[in-house]
């Protein structure tokens, strides 16, 4: 009987086990079979039912589950059904948790939705678990500047920095603040700072899930884990004593940008002030330090002056009315996104930064350092009336002519009564300065409308100064010139009674006068879109490649005599036109640009000849603005066509311009303004070449990189954190360097401070127009020249339309910026040394390395 009833008991089992494999079994055919049909929904509900109920299998279907997944998802990702995408990775990642292949491939989908962090998470993580996974690799430097910015590397390398705020924090805690709040810890070295002055209570919040960990890491590296609490929450969300027990003796922060408010530090400090911090010391009283709050940094002040900057001018004034024989019409206003003006509906910084003491061509101060406010941070109703005050009146005398350009503001911070840290362009420091290019000049000659943007000794620069959104804004720049007469002379702040009237009666006309036409188009370009519409020499070489295109594609057309201007043959403009109005060419030829952001080489093209140029811009306000650009240089409308409208779907760009016509030239973006290869653009280029014509174009035909090899300390302290010493003896480096990149960016050569130890040499080729030339990776011998250390291999790009016309990315009048190579370790050199390159190209990206 004890036989019989285990039989009967075991039954169940065994029929359950029978028929789990059953299941299995079908499932796995099911899916067989949907897969063969190209049904990738269905397939991937089967691998589910399979993997959750055999989990033994998972190694044997990994593979062939992978590529279900992902051809679901980009169905999913075509329909649009986005939470349906992200439900089904979650579920991959819940069978697979530790497949770098699907965490790269759930990266790429985030990437491509705008979701940069989380993407950046993702490969992060599946660099983590495969080191030599290199799509994950280059996926992740691409987006490492927005798990960590590389802002983190220059400030822990900036050793006054760091010790100044050490001993800061000494001084407060040894004068008995013990309970310390590190508002944006980042890394946790403030906090640490506290721990080891003596501070009893030490917390750390920051918001930021990438920054938090790294915080956890580090403090845990350094032994106080125990002594340092950390909070991955924003300090407007902490609560006692939910959070911590109680008030704080000493809130820390360096939540600062180069604006000095754009981080938010006035929010998070009010927050402070009334939940967080003790009351502040009563005046007159002397009491422990312990017993009320106080904020390091103390106050700050700011200073500003007026400059002539050639480079801030061309990223942000259009400084021609032709380009190329293209007449850019004053109906047309370009401004750059800071002008708040512009009519831009979200808040964006007012200001964009650079380090002026190494900006390509520098600067020239027209005005001395004026200084534009201050701010105590331990006075709370101060900090609450900065967003409800009024926009004052700043006036700066000039004492040297020039061309006004810019305001540049920078700040001293007043961390205690003995320590101050200046971001001045003078100073030696990691910060970089803000900087309110001026557009739209409201000048004044006695009160009548100027557009210049000269100025001369002994006028005066008037503006005004706000604090709104979380910004330091200064706007309304207006000149002043001598011959008003107006006597600044005597006042501090503010206008005297007399002169603030005359001055506000010659700004109201002024405003009246240059008020814009609503039906005055408006384009707003980034700044890398505007330094490119002044950049000739681009504009120009791609003319003269084009005509050399078009003519060899139709001998019978005088190229010169089409130019719809009338110049160069000096054919009659209006039977020119005439002739236009009749319809199409038959015979025009067609041009595809589709090169990123604003350009105006369709309307260059539409110039040379019997052509149907389209352009790939998106944006509304890009296309009414070449619209009008187009109708001044007088072009029959359907000469120039938007290519984007005619495409049925929008993700393949690249196909016939009708079904019956091929392209004759196509216009790809080759290298981004970074510096770096733009993604997939031999791959782009591959489809490029089946949409050409006998005898049509690929725009570039060809790219060689240069490189050279050079000693730069800059380039290492701006990549990676040096050891313990610039962190002060804290374990920082290894924690924070694991997000260090292999090859900075957006770089300008002729500044960079460096050493050359070789002549440049050509490092790789890329042909979009013979593919067979092409090779994916290459050996360079370079010949030292100069003794020293080599950390870093700069390149750029010679970029050949065709082999008459070539353009020079490191070209100090070119758009582009430069990149480099940094080395983990300096390699040291002597002159005659060589030294072999292993050039390789994979996917778009560049890595070189020094073979030893």
């Amino acid at each position: 009987m004890p036989n019989s009833n285990a039989k009967l008991h075991s039954n169940p089992r065994s029929g359950r086990e029978a028929g789990r494999r059953e299941l299995v079994s079908r499932s796995l055919q099911s899916a067989q079979h949907c897969l063969e049909n190209q049904d990738f929904g269905t397939a991937y509900a089967h691998y589910l039912l399979v993997l959750n109920l055999a989990p033994e299998l998972k190694t044997p279907v990994k593979e062939t589950f992978q590529f279900t997944l992902f051809k679901w998802a980009e169905e999913l990702d075509s329909l649009a059904r986005i939470q349906d995408l992200f439900n089904c990775y979650e579920q991959a990642l819940e069978l697979y948790p530790n497949d770098e292949v699907i965490c790269n491939s759930m990266g790429e989908h985030l990437f491509r939705m705008g979701f940069r962090d989380e993407a950046a998470g993702y490969f992060h993580k599946a660099v983590k678990l495969n080191p030599d996974f290199a799509d994950a690799k280059e996926n992740f430097y691409r987006v490492a500047n927005w798990l960590v910015e590389r802002w983190h590397f220059i400030m822990l390398n900036d050793a006054k920095r760091n010790l100044t705020y050490l001993r800061a924090i000494e001084n407060a805690v040894h004068s008995g603040s013990k309970s310390v709040l590190d508002i944006g810890t980042g890394t946790g070295i403030l906090s640490m700072f506290a721990k080891k002055a003596g501070a009893s209570f030490v917390y750390g919040c920051e918001l930021s899930k990438t920054m938090y960990e790294l915080a956890c890491d580090v403090v845990a590296a350094n032994n106080m884990q125990r002594e340092i609490k950390l909070l991955h929450l924003k300090s407007l969300d902490i609560e006692i004593p939910k959070h911590i027990p109680e008030r704080v003796s000493l809130v820390v922060t360096e939540t600062v940008d180069a604006g000095l408010f754009g981080e938010g530090i006035v929010e998070s400090l009010i927050h402070a002030w009334e939940h967080l911090l003790l009351q502040p010391k009563p005046k007159n009283q002397d009491i422990s330090a312990g017993d009320y709050g106080r904020v390091i940094p103390a106050s700050a002040t700011i200073f500003g002056m007026a400059v002539e900057c050639k480079e801030i001018r061309r990223h942000h004034r259009v400084g021609m009315q032709e380009v190329a024989g293209v007449c850019l019409p004053n109906s047309v206003q370009f401004f750059s996104p800071t002008y708040a003006a512009a009519g831009l509906e979200e808040t964006v910084e007012p200001y964009t930064t650079e380090k002026l003491s190494r900006i390509p061509g520098g600067y020239r101060a027209l005005t001395e350092p004026c200084q534009v406010m201050t701010v105590d941070f331990n006075n709370l109703q101060e900090l609450k009336s900065l967003a409800a005050r009024k926009p004052w009146k700043l006036s700066l005398p000039v004492t040297e002519g020039g061309i006004l350009d810019a305001v540049v503001v920078w700040f001293v911070l007043q961390l205690d009564d003995e320590h101050s840290l200046s971001t001045s362009p003078s100073e030696e420091t990691c910060w970089e300065q803000a900087v309110y290019p001026v557009q739209g000049l409201l000048g004044m000659s006695c009160g009548f409308a100027c557009s210049d943007y000269s100025v001369k000794t002994g006028d005066t620069l008037m503006m005004e100064v706000c604090c709104q959104d979380c910004y330091l804004k200064i706007q309304k720049i207006s000149s002043l010139p001598s011959e008003c007469g107006m006597d600044f002379s005597d006042r501090d702040d503010t206008l005297s009674l007399g002169n603030e009237a005359e001055l506000c009666n010659a700004l109201a006309g002024l405003q009246t006068s240059t008020k814009q036409d609503g039906s005055t188009p408006v384009c707003v370009l980034e700044s890398t879109e505007i330094a490119l519409l002044n950049d000739i020499a681009y504009h120009e070489c791609f003319k003269a490649a084009m005509s050399k295109v078009l003519l060899s594609l139709n001998p019978s057309k005088d190229l010169h005599s089409m130019d719809v201007d009338g110049h160069g043959s000096g054919i009659n403009l209006q039977e020119n036109q005439n002739t236009s109005s009749l319809g199409v060419d038959p015979d025009a030829l067609y041009i595809l640009d589709v090169s990123e952001g604003f350009s105006i080489l369709p309307i260059i093209a539409g110039k040379l000849g019997p052509v149907r140029a389209y352009s790939s811009v998106e944006k509304d306000q890009h296309q009414a603005a070449l619209h009008v650009i187009a109708e001044a240089n007088h072009f029959p409308k359907e000469t120039l066509e938007f290519w984007l409208s005619h495409l049925e779907e929008e993700s393949v760009v690249l196909q016939r311009p009708k079904s019956d016509k091929l392209w004759s030239i196509i216009i790809l973006d080759v290298i981004e303004t970074s510096g770096l290869i733009q993604q997939e653009v031999m791959e782009k280029a591959a489809i490029s070449r089946c949409l050409l014509h006998s005898g049509g174009k690929i725009f570039p035909q060809y790219v060689l990189v240069y490189g050279m090899l050079v000693e730069s300390e800059s380039l290492l302290l701006e990549s990676a954190v040096q050891g313990t010493e610039p962190t002060l003896g804290f374990n920082i480096a290894p924690f924070i360097n694991q997000f260090k990149v292999p090859v900075r960016v957006y770089l300008d050569l002729s500044t960079l401070p460096c050493v050359p130890l070789s002549k440049p040499a050509e490092l790789l080729r890329l042909d979009l127009m013979n593919p067979l030339l092409n090779s994916p990776s290459r050996e360079v011998k370079v010949q030292i020249c100069k003794s020293g250390r080599v950390t870093a291999i700069p390149f750029w790009y010679h970029i050949h339309l065709d082999e008459d016309h070539s353009l020079d990315t490191s070209d100090e009048s070119s758009h582009w910026k430069q990149a480099a190579v940094v080395l983990d370790e300096p390699i040291p050199v002597q002159a005659g040394d060589e030294l072999v390159l292993d050039v390789q190209h994979h996917k778009s990206n560049i890595s070189i390395t020094v073979k030893r």
